[in-house]
């Protein structure tokens, strides 16, 4: 038998559609990775063994296969978002072990696709977090397992690179996806408001988190992309020049940006200069009341989220988040100072149509009980390895990470990808000549 381990989604669904592999058989490879691997992993927090092998029972007969865009692939999904029949824990002992009675409209759009759901992944408390652990697990970096693996979507990012299913569903409010793709070596979009249904959380926060897909190529995040958002993201025609900004530095005050990081952007601006389009230094205007516009959202999102939960339940550095954010809440929807940071990179993005930044400032925190330490521990050991995202997350616009390069462990680098609202097309096509020129290893070397 055929293993379809390691293969791609877009490979899975061809051979399913044309009857070369069954989707039980499919599935039953990668829950026996799954069983093997995530002992080390960590990537889920529970795993649907026994349902998945019955859809996957059911997909097989379903009269229309030999047309599902996903025929057959296994997807894992994160424990924020609901799958019907199972919980959705968000990483907290607070929230309730019931049920869901419906798919969220995401996994909905997949599972119609084709798509075959085997577990749901282990986030940090609430989603707040780049790193992930919590009651439920710690996901690790399967290239590096003494590593976390990133967050808020850690566990499925993990699950990927290990090859235990070939893409993931994740959202990210403040990087939560492009964080853990930039540490185990996925690419991954963050898109703008309204091309993908949101509906996280109580709220959104604010508006500043999307949904959206992590995989190991870029075909395959343009395939389950298209599933998600409804609409066709085919892929390029003859390349277009674009106006390049290349900037390396962190936004926020004090934090660097180190060396391993910095190179990869000057070898994927270089690679891009070479490929016609036009490249140059440039500084976005990153306000100095950035940090602090950032540090009012995001716990204010947070205590938006633990609305009606025990705060007993929660662990320290959530207690602390929620309380913060709860002085915010109020004044939170008032504030314009997004629209202040959009006003300052509209003006920036009249003279450029991408920015090529770092992904990361550095490697990624060793993995470990950070739910169990200090609130302001976590927050300065995540703003000095992460603080690239987040800007892109209050301007609302879209925003990728791309696997570029090697760390000096032999662990994956990542640059960032970011575009005006509407530019998810050219988002993709830069990856896409950045991927054909530069590949890179699909995933972690875990046998």
């Amino acid at each position: 038998m055929t293993s379809w381990v390691g293969s791609t989604a877009a490979e899975i669904a061809a051979a399913v559609r044309e009857k070369r592999a069954t989707p039980r058989e499919v599935v039953a490879g990668h829950l026996a990775r799954i069983e093997r691997l995530d002992g080390r992993i960590g990537a889920f927090r529970t795993v649907r063994a026994e349902a998945v092998l019955a859809e996957a029972e059911q997909l097989a007969a379903r009269p229309d296969l030999a047309e599902l865009p996903l025929a057959g692939v296994p997807l894992a999904v994160k424990d924020n978002l609901a799958v019907r029949g199972e919980s959705s824990r968000n990483g907290s002992a607070a929230t309730p072990d019931t049920p869901a009675a419906e798919d969220h409209l995401t996994v909905a759009r997949l599972r119609a696709a084709g798509a075959l759901v085997v577990g749901l992944t282990n986030v940090p408390e609430l989603c707040v977090f780049g790193t992930t652990e919590g009651v439920h697990g710690t996901a690790r970096n399967p290239w590096d397992v003494t590593r976390t693996a990133g967050g808020s979507s850690g566990g499925s990012a993990a699950a990927v690179a290990a090859a235990m299913a070939p893409v993931a569903l994740g959202n990210d409010g403040m990087g939560s996806l492009r964080i853990p793709a930039a540490n185990c070596g996925l690419v991954t979009l963050k898109p703008g408001p309204g091309v993908v249904p949101a509906g996280i959380g109580h709220g959104d926060w604010f508006g500043m988190a999307e949904n959206g897909p992590l995989a190991t190529t870029v075909g395959d995040l343009r395939l389950t992309l298209s599933v998600l958002a409804d609409v066709p993201f085919p892929p390029p025609g003859a390349p277009v020049p674009r106006r390049i900004a290349v900037s390396l530095r962190s936004p926020l005050a004090g934090v660097l940006v180190s060396r391993p990081y910095t190179n990869a952007v000057r070898a994927a601006a270089d690679l891009l200069a070479g490929a016609g389009h036009q490249v140059r230094r440039a500084e976005p205007p990153y306000p100095a009341s950035l940090g602090v516009t950032a540090l009012r959202y995001w716990t204010a999102g947070a205590a938006d989220d633990a609305e009606g939960l025990d705060p007993a339940r929660l662990a320290r550095r959530t207690r602390v988040q929620v309380a913060m954010g709860r002085r915010f809440a109020g004044s939170v929807p008032a504030d314009d100072g997004r629209e202040r940071l959009r006003a300052r990179m509209t003006a920036f993005f009249a003279g450029h149509d991408i920015l090529l930044t770092p992904a990361l400032a550095r490697h990624s925190p060793p993995a470990g009980p950070w739910h169990e330490r200090g609130w302001l521990r976590n927050v300065l050991v995540n703003g000095r390895y992460a603080p690239l995202t987040g800007t892109w997350n209050l301007t609302g616009w879209p925003a990728m990470s791309v696997p570029f390069g090697t760390l000096p462990s032999g662990a994956p680098c990542a640059v960032q990808l970011v575009g005006r609202p509407g530019t998810e097309s050219d988002l993709l096509a830069l990856a896409q000549q950045l991927e054909e020129v530069r590949p890179w290893q699909r995933t972690a070397p875990l046998g």
